[in-house]
């Protein structure tokens, strides 16, 4: 007997959300919380304490700006995936999925260049609070980054056989997948100000 697990495709009628995309929020408003927290330390180390190094000597501004880019470019291409889906064209979901997932490797490629370049001037997480938290909330947004593309890889290879026999809800997966993605480049909108120009 198939079990059809219910509000996956229909929205709920008590949130007028289908069950992933209720599921996603959640998890999304853990994440704010999470992230929140270490915004919230950065100000109270920076703010609180009797010596900050210039932030602009030690991190790398047009590497962040390139990165920057990569991801909002990223976001971009993972509408067109969604929508292209949407439109019922399978090819150019693959070509736009296949995009958002080589610039999450362009980013990734990036930040370990920007990497190397502190540890190659002695730069650790031990050297003081601003290359500890740097290395923190980076090291952990790009672990996020790898997380999505795990997902945004196996919707583009594995998991697209879905599309011939559930489509809608293969669209749907898409979607939540879509909203982690979206969520992934925010945090790095505050990062980058945050960490590179302030």
């Amino acid at each position: 007997m198939d079990m059809q697990i219910p509000y996956t495709i229909d929205t709920r009628p008590d949130t007028g959300l289908t069950n992933p995309k209720l599921g996603i929020w959640l998890f999304l408003a853990s994440e704010v919380m999470l992230f929140g927290a270490l915004f919230s330390s950065y100000v109270l180390l920076r703010w609180g304490g009797d010596y900050w190094p210039n932030q602009a000597e030690i991190v790398n501004i047009p590497l962040a700006t390139l990165n920057t880019a990569v991801l909002i470019s990223s976001s971009v291409t993972m509408v067109m995936s969604w929508a292209s889906l949407k439109l019922h064209d399978f090819s150019k979901y693959k070509l736009y999925m296949g995009l958002t997932f080589l610039a999450g490797v362009a980013f990734l490629v990036i930040k370990t260049i920007e990497y190397n370049e502190k540890f190659s001037h002695g730069l650790y997480p031990s050297t003081n609070n601003f290359i500890a938290i740097y290395f923190l909330m980076t090291g952990l947004h790009a672990l996020h980054v790898i997380g999505g593309m795990v997902v945004n890889g196996f919707l583009w290879g594995p998991g697209a056989k879905m599309w011939k026999t559930e489509p809608e809800k293969f669209t749907n997966r898409v979607e939540v997948a879509g909203l982690y993605w979206h969520f992934v480049d925010l945090v790095w909108i505050f990062l980058f100000p945050v960490l590179y120009l302030l």
